[in-house]
């Protein structure tokens, strides 16, 4: 081969699990860690450089040259290029796609990775002495919001906080405040820490002073706290000695819900500059945030679980804040697991790791038990917090309206009768689960789907919430033509309907993912609910974690039966988790909580263990049951998903799959078979799982065998997907 040749290998943002080889002229310099603009096929896209070579196995006439360098320095530094790479291998997904994943959109899409100059708002000396009137509610906010941040206001601050531009024009005008333009550099603050008035306890001393004996060091804590015990103020103090070291912090949490009040919370405690990274973000505010934390001039970044993959310039701490939520593991594309990805990080960089919960998963409870994390204990709620006191209902052989028992709406009555705050908890939004026909039976199935399509009364449509088909409810049943459409089941929005006719003088709201669509709406309930705006709150899973509402006292559960029987091994941990969290929001503040459970199951074991023990002995039950089943945490599992228009494609390429994988005696191979909802989206489906001893023992295996896998005709009429430590198996 010529010696003048010169070849790079990049990672395509495609679905191939391979690198390309290109070619690059004496004029273009492509760096590692670099962008480039590539032929592909008939388009041209954006891949990343992953190395240099002077071989290459494709003749030289065919291999296409680099369109345009990109980078011409290195835009994903040596760290943070490993990781993502390692993840890439690990989670058995294209590499190309991974780096896509992991990026900012503007720089997947080739735009310069540059800051940009920001708008905001400061403060004058006039503004400062400044007394507007009392009525004048938004002046007197503002200023004072401005005073919190070091006399600057952004624009994202003025949002955090339910105000636009256009309410700062009476303060512009009276020259209180003036706008400037500044390089996001020089709204770097030098990171302080605010006196705090909160004096921690001795489980809180004690595991503060063993994080601090690890500060320096890779350490895995698991901070298992009860709910209201006072684990972000464990989160806090560690976060301050970094933080008073010049380190950077990462702090994962699972709800783009909960990052605005976090980020408010942080700041109350640090006069630094704090970043938010959620999907609700421009793609402009993200890349401004992800290369201010490059740079080093953010001090703290709060994040969902795509923050994780944040470049830092001196990151010295983790946190993951409910390490137990499923919301760590993504679902489809890259299914990486945010949680497990954090440790192979702090491992990566020598620096401690906090996760905390007060209902820990199986795995972080079986890497306590193997010596690999230590266990932190806040056994107690702080302050005057006492734990809530839990009655079961049994609503057999009771009438029920509309999905409440007698002795419910006594206990809600009880509570309102004090001024005290109610949470009506059910897992199902829309109206109702299901309509039906009265005349002759018709349901309202999604035609997509195997799935039963939701009414959503408020927008007067059905929705399929696996495939997000959205019809019209038809006027007459489409079978028989009869008016005599009902809705079957109970909903949180006509949960909420119900409420409002009980408690006709009280105020419901309700909480869910159909009520919180519109930007900053949650941020405004939840303020809503601690200023005592509201008496009863219909919500979802979405208000069982992380939030503190100190007047809420009672928390009901409607309806749990549904969750008490499943083939999913893991069902029994995620009802657990759910009810001890959503218990968790009752009795934070002076007066005790209570939470009631509706079921026709009263006797169920899991219902009366979970009230009769606490959590930790409820986990130790259920780990002794994986160990003995050989599950995992004890196992390593990957769970392979195939689609297709017919249902005898995916199951023939798993098949084939099946055949290749049952040569290794190591391995266990069970399937293929039709996936649980075998139609979705129009496509059929099947799954083969995977299980071996180790994880090691199961990538070893996949690596050896995927390159013959990916040969067989089979797989050429089929999509197909790797799921490494899946979740939902069922």
């Amino acid at each position: 081969m010529p010696t003048e040749l010169r070849l790079v290998k990049v990672a395509v943002p495609v679905p191939l699990r391979r690198l390309f080889d290109y070619q690059y002229n004496a004029q273009q310099t492509p760096v590692i860690g670099g962008r480039v603009l590539v032929p592909f096929g008939s388009q041209k896209l954006v891949g990343y450089v992953l190395g240099f070579t002077d071989q290459t196995e494709i003749a030289t006439h065919k291999i296409k040259h680099i369109s345009k360098v990109i980078d011409s320095q290195v835009l994903i530094d040596k760290e943070l290029f490993g990781f993502i790479t390692w993840s890439a291998q690990y989670y058995q997904h294209p590499i190309g796609e991974v780096f896509s994943a992991c990026l900012p959109g503007l720089v997947t899409k080739g735009e310069p990775a540059e800051l940009e100059a920001e708008r905001f708002w400061e403060i004058t000396a006039h503004g400062r002495e400044a007394e507007p009137k009392s009525n004048a509610v938004k002046q007197n906010a503002i200023l004072k919001l401005a005073q919190v941040h070091n006399g600057l206001i952004t624009l994202e601050t003025l949002k955090l906080n339910q105000f636009a531009p256009a309410d700062l024009r009476s303060l512009l005008n009276k020259g209180w405040l003036k706008e400037a333009v500044k390089s996001l550099k020089e709204h770097y603050v030098k990171p302080s820490i605010k006196p705090s008035e909160i004096e921690p306890n001795k489980e809180q001393h004690q595991a503060l002073a063993q994080i601090y004996t690890k500060k320096t060091s890779f350490q895995p804590f698991l901070l298992d706290g009860v709910t209201s015990s006072g684990k972000t103020e464990v989160y806090l103090r560690s976060i301050a000695q970094q933080v008073e070291s010049d380190k950077q912090v990462l702090v994962l949490v699972p709800e783009i819900g909960l990052t605005p009040q976090t980020v408010e919370r942080f700041k109350q405690r640090f006069n630094a500059n704090i970043a938010m990274l959620h999907s609700g973000m421009t793609d402009k505010q993200r890349l401004n945030e992800w290369i201010k934390a490059k740079q080093g001039l953010t001090s703290i970044v709060i994040g969902t679980r795509s923050a994780l993959f944040t470049p830092f310039k001196n990151l010295g701490l983790i946190v993951i804040d409910e390490e137990h939520d499923l919301s760590f593991k993504q679902q489809d594309g890259f299914r990486y697991s945010a949680r497990d990805l954090a440790l192979v990080r702090a491992n990566n960089l020598n620096i401690p790791i906090i996760m905390g919960s007060a209902t820990p998963s199986m795995e972080s409870q079986y890497n306590v038990e193997a010596g690999r994390f230590e266990r932190l204990t806040l056994a107690r709620r702080a302050g005057n917090a006492k734990p809530p006191h839990s009655k079961i209902f049994d609503v057999r052989q009771r009438p029920l309206q509309e999905g409440i028992s007698k002795p419910l709406k006594e206990h809600i009555e009880s509570h309102l009768a004090k001024d005290q705050q109610c949470l009506i908890f059910l897992n199902r939004r829309g109206y109702a689960p299901s309509i039906l026909c009265h005349d002759c039976g018709w349901l309202a199935e999604c035609n997509r789907c195997d799935r039963n399509m939701t009414y959503h009364q408020q927008l007067k449509r059905l929705h399929c919430h696996h495939c997000d088909r959205q019809v019209f409810l038809p006027k007459q049943c489409p079978n028989c033509q009869s008016s005599e459409l009902l809705p079957i089941g109970l909903g949180t929005e006509r949960l909420q309907e119900v409420l409002t006719k009980l408690f006709p003088s009280k105020k419901v709201i309700r909480v869910d993912r159909d009520s919180t669509r519109r930007k900053n709406s949650m941020q405004t309930i939840v303020r809503q609910i601690k200023n005592g705006e509201a008496d009863i709150i219909v919500g979802t899973q979405m208000l069982a974690k992380g939030h503190h509402f100190p007047n809420l006292t009672l928390v009901a559960v409607v309806d749990i039966d549904g969750c008490l029987f499943s083939a999913d091994y893991r069902a029994t941990e995620r009802t657990a988790q759910l009810l001890t969290q959503v218990a968790g929001r009752a009795g934070r503040g002076d007066a005790k909580g209570e939470i009631v459970i509706q079921s026709h199951h009263p006797d169920h074991p899991l219902l009366l263990n979970l009230f009769t023990q606490n959590y930790q002995q409820l986990s130790e039950q259920m780990l002794a049951e994986r160990k003995a089943a050989n599950l995992p945490p004890y196992s390593a599992q990957v769970l392979i998903r195939a689609q297709a228009n017919q249902l005898e494609k995916p199951m023939a390429f798993l098949s084939d799959m099946a055949n290749i994988l049952n040569q290794y005696s190591n391995l266990s191979v069970f399937g293929p078979y039709p996936a649980p909802m075998i139609k979705r989206a129009g496509k059929m489906r099947a799954q083969l799982l995977l299980q071996a001893d180790d994880k090691k023992t199961i990538q070893k295996i996949l690596n050896a065998a995927l390159p013959i896998i990916e040969q067989q005709q089979s797989a050429k009429t089929v999509r197909w997907s790797i799921d490494v430590d899946p979740q939902e198996v069922f």
